[in-house]
């Protein structure tokens, strides 16, 4: 199959691309959100190449796959008047939980019978308003890094973009106080001078910003991971952490209560209690490591390669038939 798919979020785009069908992603000049061509800190195979909107417009195509709601009169355009869903076979992923009037958030694509919303989560789905517009849920598949999980270092990872700006979403006010309890390295975009906003040292708070490659040493290298969220959908930083094997100490909200199993580290919706797991971790390495050993055991089994893509396939197979 030729699908189409904007370049919008690197690591499940990097999961995505490993099935068997060539990938179109669209380039333009400058790069910009709507043609960032492939990625660059991200390995991608030879299967998705770029492509002008010009070249759009003569090439066959046999699935869209949206992500974000212009894109739908962004493909039309494009495509020379092929309109996804009537023209063409039209998938639209939702990467994210609803903002707004929660639980009564509406989906831009509620009430189409032209198209299928697919959830990365079942709590997205639950939570969505998308009428009678035929809801998929597909989980998080991950491109697995290998168990490197040393925990030499005694602080805790955190991986979170712009933390500043999102603020409680993220759990960026729960840090200082969970930084009482051991140490951060926060990794993300827009996480520069995190610790002088949050009022820490240096030392309790360090920032970074790493391609995947280098990433995943640094996370594997902390001997815990941190995940402080109250409102997002579930990260994929979460499942890498998992499967490099560190333990989690999370906030027990949305879908991170279905993804980390118990054992595999600490949920709770009690900042204290994670802090209380936090130094426990710190002064037991080996309960941290083996923890870590069923958070890995528990991301493969669920959030594996394999079922990733043979969910796809089905869906393809349905939607296009």
């Amino acid at each position: 199959m030729n699908i189409l798919l904007w370049h919008v979020h690197g690591s499940w785009t990097t999961a995505f691309v490993q099935g068997p069908h060539t990938y179109v992603v669209p380039v333009t000049p400058g790069r910009d959100p709507d043609g960032l061509g492939r990625a660059r800190t991200f390995s991608w195979p030879a299967s998705v190449r770029e492509a002008t909107p010009e070249e759009l417009r003569d090439t066959p195509f046999d699935l869209v796959l949206l992500q974000r709601p212009h894109e739908l009169e962004l493909a039309g355009r494009w495509l020379g008047g092929r309109r996804p869903g009537r023209d063409l076979p039209a998938v639209y992923l939702e990467h994210n939980a609803p903002d707004g009037d929660v639980p009564g958030t509406r989906h831009p694509l509620a009430d189409r019978d032209d198209v299928t919303i697919v959830h990365v989560t079942h709590f997205n789905r639950l939570f969505w308003d998308c009428g009678t517009t035929r809801t998929e849920v597909i989980e998080h598949g991950v491109v697995d890094p290998g168990h490197r999980y040393t925990g030499r270092l005694a602080r805790a990872a955190v991986v979170v973009n712009e933390p500043v700006r999102r603020g409680r979403y993220t759990g960026t006010d729960l840090l200082p106080g969970l930084a009482e309890a051991v140490p951060l390295d926060v990794f993300g975009m827009g996480t520069e001078g995190l610790a002088g906003h949050l009022g820490l040292p240096e030392d309790r708070c360090r920032t970074a910003d790493l391609p995947q490659r280098e990433l995943h040493t640094a996370l594997a290298e902390r001997r815990m991971y941190l995940h402080p969220v109250r409102w997002t959908s579930l990260g994929l930083s979460l499942l890498e952490a998992m499967h490099l094997g560190l333990p989690v100490l999370a906030l027990a909200t949305t879908e991170a209560v279905e993804a980390v199993p118990p054992g595999a580290g600490v949920l709770s919706t009690r900042p204290d209690v994670l802090a209380r797991a936090a130094r426990r971790y710190l002064h037991e390495p080996e309960a941290a490591a083996e923890a870590g050993r069923r958070a890995r055991q528990a991301a493969l089994e669920r959030y594996g390669l394999k079922r990733f893509l043979t969910d796809w396939e089905r869906l393809f197979t349905e939607v296009c038939s």
